[in-house]
């Protein structure tokens, strides 16, 4: 018998870091740096060439649930706590969840947990490209670091 509820993708890793902000200060960064960034002419290319989807920026802003950018949708937002954005192209299925955590000193902990699947040859082919290269280690860390500066 099935609930109803999607399976969850497998795991492939999780980065944090500690920011001298609020969680509300901390979600304006988030929701509009993201969507700064993401809604940029080199990813909608990318995603292009991947056959990715959504291809283009769309739905509301500031970041909610039912907007787009090029290769994510936002599934899930809670503000001040949790977005969720998930996506897929010819190579894998995925979703990037960004959670924020209060601590007792004021500051807040942002942390990005990405799940995906990467079926078929091409997908291992992919994933060993993108993941076992430490590319993507490499960007998640560089773009958590950027939510550290006001």
């Amino acid at each position: 018998m099935t609930t109803g509820a999607a399976v969850p993708l497998p795991f492939v890793d999780e980065h944090t870091v500690t920011v001298d902000a609020g969680a509300e200060e901390l979600w304006h960064r988030l929701v509009t740096r993201l969507d700064h960034s993401l809604s940029g002419a080199g990813g909608a290319r990318y995603v292009r060439l991947v056959g990715g989807d959504p291809r283009e920026a769309a739905g509301p802003r500031p970041l909610a649930e039912g907007s787009a950018y090029p290769g994510f949708r936002v599934v899930a937002a809670v503000p001040g706590r949790e977005l969720a954005l998930a996506g897929s192209h010819r190579f894998s299925t995925y979703s990037l969840v960004f959670r924020i955590e209060p601590l007792d000193d004021g500051r807040t902990r942002l942390a990005a947990e990405t799940r995906a699947v990467f079926p078929g040859v091409a997908g291992r082919v992919y994933r060993l490209l993108v993941i076992g290269s430490g590319g993507h280690a490499f960007g998640m860390r560089r773009m958590l670091a950027g939510y550290r500066e006001p």
